[in-house]
């Protein structure tokens, strides 16, 4: 398991220690520990069926650990119930009550909460201001957006002002557009309000956009945590390389290491290429990566370059903000080339087009190796 970067200079809030859990001889969660600062915006990140949800539900309380320790703001959570943990979640599903407005909606949780009715009206005001909705405040959900009901549970889960609110993939239902918007809605209300996030998704663009950490998890364990460019620019294994983002990965053997330079020989792409890399030896196995967009393409080659390509464009798809090429080399493999439109110009003076042949280059700094995986 990967360890844990130092939690933010606000201290631990949440402390994950050892936790499994265990559903018959299905092991969900193996061995985490975790640390989480206050008023951070963390995100669990995986596929389906890694982990992620289960230990979101062991924060909340609604599922025990079989083994370890959870706390939350200093104290042991172990045997604490879910409605006496500072704690409040937010669903999928949103779960709003249809037959409610969207002011009795926000205001449900406070009923029981020591406050006047007067004071009480306040604080769904100010929920119903922060997330722009106050001239929807007497409509029904069914007469929302998608959008606009995503908001009202994000108010609804922040109106007892929670230490800390869980969020189980709070935009999967949400079209492409509205949930880049949102993204940047609730990071900017989890800063004003400086409340503890913690976000499960399997959406990389999105915990990518919304956190400041990421935990990215894999069968019941943590692979690798840390900010979001990190995770991306800096993998700590194949597995995280390949699960965030697109790349490119081929399998080599280490011909020669020359202090940080790494030369493999890739029969795939059929050339040697050069890294920077340390810890590698002749003869290991490795696999080569380094991402699209990392590639720069060109008809004419490149004077002293190395780790220059020679492919034909296969394919190639135009976006607006960029260009993907599938460029096929001699040995038939198929590598993905992303080109940034930087300047408006015709379809015939883009960088390449069907059929031509052109020129790849990888800098070492860009290229990664890592080692095999059971």
């Amino acid at each position: 398991m990967a360890e844990s970067e130092p939690s933010p200079s606000q201290g631990d809030f949440i402390r994950i220690e050892g936790v499994t859990k265990n559903f018959g001889t299905f092991k969900a969660v193996d061995n985490v520990s975790l640390n989480i600062g206050k008023g951070e915006l963390f995100a669990l990140l995986g596929g389906s069926g890694c982990g992620k949800t289960t230990l979101l539900r062991m924060l909340a309380g609604f599922e025990t650990p079989t083994a370890g320790r959870i706390f939350i703001d200093g104290q042991d959570m172990e045997g604490v119930p879910a409605y006496d943990r500072p704690v409040n979640m937010m669903f999928q599903s949103y779960a709003l009550f249809p037959h409610m407005t969207v002011a009795a909606n926000v205001g449900y949780g406070l009923k029981h909460e020591d406050m006047s009715p007067a004071r009480r009206q306040d604080r769904v005001k100010e929920m119903l201001a922060m997330v722009q909705l106050s001239h929807l405040a007497d409509r029904k959900p069914h007469q929302l957006s998608g959008g606009q009901r995503q908001r009202v549970a994000l108010a609804r889960s922040l109106a007892k002002l929670p230490k800390l609110l869980l969020l189980d993939e709070p935009l999967g239902a949400l079209d492409k557009k509205l949930r880049e918007h949102t993204q940047f809605e609730i990071a900017n209300i989890q800063y004003k309000l400086g409340i503890t996030f913690v976000v499960v998704t399997h959406d990389q663009e999105e915990a990518m956009t919304l956190a400041s950490r990421i935990a990215v998890m894999d069968r019941g364990i943590i692979r690798q945590i840390g900010a979001p460019s990190d995770i991306y620019e800096n993998p700590n294994s194949r597995f995280v390389a390949d699960f965030i983002g697109s790349i490119n990965m081929v399998e080599a053997d280490v011909v020669r290491v020359d202090g940080e330079t790494v030369e493999v020989s890739a029969g795939q792409l059929g050339a040697h290429v050069k890294v920077l890399a340390h810890g590698w030896s002749p003869g290991e196995r490795a696999s080569l990566a380094f991402r699209p967009e990392k590639v720069t393409i060109s008809r004419k080659k490149p004077a002293g370059a190395v780790n220059v390509l020679k492919g034909k464009v296969q394919d190639f798809g135009y976006f607006g903000k960029d260009s993907l090429y599938r460029i096929k080399l001699p040995t038939g493999h198929v590598l993905s080339v992303n080109a940034v439109n930087a300047e408006r110009v015709a379809a015939e003076k883009a960088v390449a087009t069907w059929e031509d042949e052109v020129y790849l280059t990888v800098s070492p700094a860009s290229a990664m190796l890592f080692r095999s995986e059971a």
